[in-house]
C-alpha cells in the first residue's frame, strides 16, 4: 500500500503551469496542472537534452520542453512522434484539493538519473564501427 505525501494545494499550481518538488536525492519532480485541473507528475528532465520541463508550456495533456520544443505526454512522460524517449512519471492523487505524491517513489524512483548537459552524446555511448577485418 502506498504512503502518500502532501505536496501542496491544487490552487498552488498555476493553471497550465507547474510546481517543482525538490528531493533529497536525484532530479526534482515537476507537478503539472492543466486547464481541466488534472494533475500530473514527471521527472523535471526532458529525455532529449535534460531541459527543465517545469518551465515548459502546458497544453491539453502535454508539455513542451523549453529548450527544443519537444512535446511529452503528461500522462506517460513519453515524447510525441517523431521524437523518441521518455522521462519517468510519478503517481499523483488529489484529495480535498490537496496534491499528494507517492512517498516511496519520491525517495527511490529515478534517483540515479542526472540532468544531462546539453550537447553531443559522450563518446562512450556512441556506436563504434570496427575497422578490423574478420
Amino acid at each position: 500500500m502506498s504512503e502518500w505525501k502532501a505536496i501542496c494545494r491544487i490552487d498552488d499550481i498555476p493553471v497550465l503551469g507547474a510546481r517543482r518538488v525538490a528531493r533529497p536525492a536525484g532530479v526534482d519532480v515537476a507537478v503539472f496542472r492543466n486547464a481541466e485541473d488534472q494533475v500530473f507528475a514527471l521527472l523535471d528532465r526532458c529525455p532529449h537534452k535534460g531541459g527543465p520541463l517545469s518551465q515548459g508550456i502546458v497544453f491539453g495533456t502535454s508539455v513542451a520542453c523549453p529548450l527544443h520544443n519537444w512535446t511529452l505526454g503528461l500522462d506517460d512522460g513519453c515524447a510525441k512522434s517523431p521524437d523518441e524517449g521518455c522521462t519517468p512519471k510519478f503517481a499523483v492523487k488529489v484529495e480535498g484539493g490537496v496534491v499528494h505524491l507517492d512517498a516511496g517513489e519520491l525517495a527511490t524512483h529515478a534517483i540515479d538519473l542526472e540532468r544531462p548537459v546539453a550537447g553531443p552524446k559522450p563518446f562512450a555511448t556512441m556506436a563504434i564501427l570496427s575497422t578490423e577485418e574478420s
